[in-house]
């Protein structure tokens, strides 16, 4: 579940945790989480004695800078969460990765559900990972609704799964589409190459005002609880949403029943009188 803002709060929790600390000793204890690397013992011996330069994000990819040329990437998959605390503190259940800090620190990485995983890399695998195929940030100053409509370009697919898809534009999940769709008047199902200029440069800036919200009330908990701040707070942005999860609800601008459809195998969320075909 995890999207955009959820890794961007989590990371801005991190930071002054992480940076400029040296990873003393990795402990890596399901298979799982270390799948993008050949084994957990890998994971662990590539982050040992590691000092962290910066830790930045994108899309839904932490990605944290390590001396001597290594890249230390995590997601947070469905269920994935990171926590920090003394190496005395009682250990979270399905806790499968703990970082221990030379200040004593240790940060730990718990995923009930293992869709999430820690990974390490040199130059040669970085070029060649999942991160060198996302499209732009969509938090990022670089977005435009020229870039979006070039990534868009011939596409036929609907325009709520080509957000999903990450490669036009990386951050966006299932929550977070909805809510960006509904703000610039989008159907869910219209063609994204045939969506004009005037309608994504609404896009883009309904990006800039669904992610900054979001990330200001640290994020989206639902009720599962699935996500979790670092700090164990539950994220407050629920209560922001305007479309998604509020089937038969009015719309908060029009008063008409929201309606659910499924997009891709997707729950989509959408009002039927201001979404119109772009």
């Amino acid at each position: 579940m995890p999207e955009l803002p959820e890794v961007e709060t989590t990371r801005r929790h991190l930071e002054p945790v992480l940076v400029g600390r040296v990873i003393e000793r990795a402990e890596v204890t399901h298979p799982r989480t270390a799948r993008r690397n050949a084994s957990t013992r890998e994971v662990e011996e590539r982050l040992a004695g590691r000092r962290v330069l910066a830790l930045r994000r994108h899309g839904k990819f932490l990605v944290g800078d390590l001396d001597d040329g290594w890249t230390l990437i995590a997601h947070l998959g469905m269920s994935g969460r990171f926590s920090y605390g003394a190496a005395d503190d009682e250990v979270p259940p399905h806790t499968h990765v703990m970082l221990h800090l030379d200040d004593g620190t240790v940060v730990r990485f718990t995923d009930p559900r293992t869709f999430g995983f820690v990974a390490v890399y040199d130059e040669d695998e970085m070029a060649s990972s999942t991160l060198g195929r996302l499209g732009p940030d969509a938090w990022s100053d670089g977005l435009d609704a020229a870039a979006l409509q070039a990534k868009l370009a011939g596409r036929k697919a609907p325009i709520k799964a080509l957000l999903l898809d990450q490669g036009p534009v990386a951050g966006l999940g299932n929550i977070y589409a909805d809510e960006v769709l509904h703000r610039a008047g989008v159907h869910p199902l219209t063609p994204g190459g045939d969506i004009p200029l005037e309608r994504l440069e609404a896009m883009v800036g309904a990006m800039r005002e669904v992610l900054a919200t979001a990330i200001d009330a640290g994020g989206t908990t639902l009720d599962d609880l699935a996500y979790l701040l670092p700090d164990g707070r539950a994220g407050e942005n629920l209560r922001s949403l305007r479309v998604y999860g509020r089937t038969g609800e009015p719309c908060v601008t029009c008063g008409t029943p929201i309606e659910r459809i499924v997009v891709r195998a997707r729950s989509t969320h959408y009002c039927p009188k201001c979404q119109h075909w772009a």
